[in-house]
């Protein structure tokens, strides 16, 4: 993050906010010590899932394989405007993406422009395949306040190895046109940022995405380590580079995570995730919604938040986090964000 977008993210914090922040430091804190799961605040931060549908198919992403039991849908802007209403006076930060391609819902800058106009900082993930030159120009002007793009290689033969039947050209043309917008509008935003999902087959081209970065004018380019679903008996996608994976080979030679999963967690008590359908989800490493603490077509975010089912759950990430099945993959602490 620069100087300039912590800037923006601050502009959109007021008094209720700050205590609300606070509140829910101390709570977490509170539960970390004496492992209490009352919450005294609200979440600050939330993802909001446009869409489950996707152009791509990525190998590690439900959305690319196909694999949800969960519906595909479109998120409706009566249920988002349900949602802001509620959620404005403590929400700082929401990021339209969990799982999908947020550009292909149709009403995508209505939905940033929601959420702009109730003083809340927005974010969202694309695979840029979707930024034409009309589109580009829509997004500076929606009021988007960060625009994060997938670029998993600088090549094409390199980046289709993970973004399975992506173009790399599209996504350096998309983000020409987003720049170009940017200058031309005069506008701050959003700051770009090229993410780079390190796997074995792109990992030598780290200095070069940095390098093209900076050529396009991105505003920073950063690297995440790759989530692998069946890593016990290694991957090719795991990377060799140590800082890049999430995984090491263990005594026994099977492959661990090497997070070790104590019973504590920053996420449960510091964001949560709505799907496009208002199922509201502690986690968004519950890619399949099996962790539904309630719905919002029929009960409030406040009520879903305080209740006792939500408090049962973050209970047991503070008495036997290790044991909850989304959890066991999970790189909360460990995951490496390199600028």
């Amino acid at each position: 993050m620069t100087i300039t977008d912590t800037r923006q993210l601050l502009s959109h914090w007021n008094f209720s906010k700050a205590l609300n922040a606070l509140l829910t430091l101390a709570s977490y804190y509170r539960g970390r010590i004496f492992g209490s799961p009352q919450h005294w605040g609200k979440p600050i931060s939330l993802s909001i899932e446009p869409t489950t549908a996707c152009n791509l198919r990525c190998p590690e992403c439900p959305s690319g394989l196909r694999s949800f039991t969960r519906p595909t849908g479109k998120l409706s802007l009566e249920l988002l405007d349900k949602t802001l209403n509620e959620v404005k006076d403590h929400c700082t930060y929401i990021n339209f993406y969990f799982q999908g391609e947020p550009y292909l819902h149709p009403q995508f800058f209505e939905m940033v422009k929601q959420a702009d106009s109730a003083g809340i900082y927005t974010a969202t993930s694309t695979n840029a395949h979707f930024l034409d030159d009309i589109r580009a120009k829509g997004t500076v002007e929606s009021g988007l306040d960060r625009l994060i793009i997938s670029i998993d290689g600088t090549e094409q033969a390199t980046y289709e190895s993970y973004r399975k039947e992506g173009s790399l050209e599209k996504v350096i043309e998309g983000t020409k046109n987003v720049v170009k917008w940017k200058k031309e509008l005069k506008s701050k935003t959003p700051h770009i940022i090229f993410q780079f999902l390190v796997v074995k087959p792109n990992e030598h081209q780290v200095d070069e995405v940095k390098k093209l970065g900076k050529e396009l004018g991105v505003n920073e380019v950063k690297f995440k380590t790759a989530q692998i679903y069946d890593f016990e008996n290694g991957n090719e996608l795991i990377p060799s580079i140590d800082k890049y994976s999430r995984y090491r080979k263990g005594s026994a030679g099977k492959w661990e995570i090497k997070n070790p999963l104590d019973d504590h967690c920053w996420r449960m008590w510091s964001g949560a995730v709505i799907t496009w359908d208002g199922k509201v989800i502690p986690c968004c490493f519950d890619k399949d919604a099996k962790h539904s603490m309630g719905t919002l077509a029929n009960t409030s975010f406040t009520e879903i938040w305080n209740s006792d089912n939500y408090k049962n759950f973050r209970k047991s990430v503070l008495t036997s986090r290790s044991e909850i099945e989304m959890c066991k993959n999970c790189s909360e602490g460990t995951t490496v964000w390199e600028t």
